[in-house]
């Protein structure tokens, strides 16, 4: 679960990072969005802290088939978010407790 703004916060880039490693190892991983974290999709990147990593991540997520699960009252309404199409599962903070409660682990940023 990310929650950290990437637009102040280089957490939000080390979180997606962790998130495509666990991937690479073959994992099943749900990566929820809430709060500023939804910045993650941003189509412009160079107002994000470490932009450039962010914008490598998201293709290897997209790549990997990834969803992003994203908080639905945090999903931005303007043309500039998600651009590159990626794959997303609007999420209620209940829908996102269930994922929590059914984890085996997880990881909050």
């Amino acid at each position: 679960m990310i929650s950290e703004d990437p637009r102040v916060s280089h957490r939000a880039n080390e979180a997606m990072r962790i998130a495509l490693g666990i991937v690479a190892g073959e994992n099943d991983v749900a990566i929820v969005l809430t709060d500023g974290a939804v910045h993650l999709l941003d189509d412009e990147t160079d107002d994000l802290v470490d932009g450039d990593d962010i914008a490598r991540y998201r293709a290897s997520l997209r790549k990997l088939a990834i969803p992003f699960h994203v908080e639905e009252s945090a999903i931005p309404t303007g043309p500039d978010w998600n651009g590159e199409g990626h794959r997303i599962i609007p999420v209620t903070p209940e829908a996102i407790a269930r994922l929590a409660t059914s984890a085996r682990r997880f990881v909050i940023f």
